[in-house]
């Protein structure tokens, strides 16, 4: 799987550890789903501020959040459904507020290795089309993120 992170954010430190973890967590998906070789993946990370405008512009929600999703094969109400000659492996792009990693780690009593890791599962699993707005979605989401993380080794 082709995974690009970039790291915009300059609120937190940076450990050299987080992009490795990332995109081992994200493979961890990739195996679970049975995702292509061939499939990619952009991974941002952000400052609490940009969260929040990206939150408000695409949400209507005037707060930071955790993490946020981006899915490529996702046709919102005014976009045109077309078929694209080639194969389009893009899956889309997770965004993650460092910010808050770090604050939900202390929150949780866990590292924010665990965090980061969990938030990049979570928004894979997005971008692949899992919800949690119902409560039998959420229960379903919740199972494979516990044994995502099982699998890396990240309990809880």
């Amino acid at each position: 799987m082709k995974i690009a992170i970039v790291n915009q954010q300059t609120t937190c430190k940076w450990e050299k550890s987080y992009g490795p973890l990332i995109r081992k967590a994200i493979n961890q998906v990739g195996k679970m789903c049975r995702l292509a070789a061939a499939s990619e993946v952009n991974v941002v990370i952000v400052d609490a501020s940009d969260m929040r405008e990206f939150n408000y512009v695409y949400r209507g929600k005037d707060q930071v959040t955790d993490v946020l999703s981006f899915a490529m094969k996702e046709i919102g109400d005014n976009e045109p459904d077309y078929e694209s000659p080639e194969p389009d492996h893009m899956l889309g792009d997770i965004l993650i507020c460092m910010e808050r990693v770090v604050a939900q780690a202390e929150e949780y009593g866990h590292s924010p290795q665990r965090e980061l890791a969990f938030l990049a599962v979570h928004g894979m699993l997005h971008l692949l089309g899992y919800d949690h707005e119902e409560e039998n979605e959420r229960v379903l989401m919740r199972t494979l993120e516990d044994k995502l993380m099982e699998g890396l080794g990240l309990l809880r």
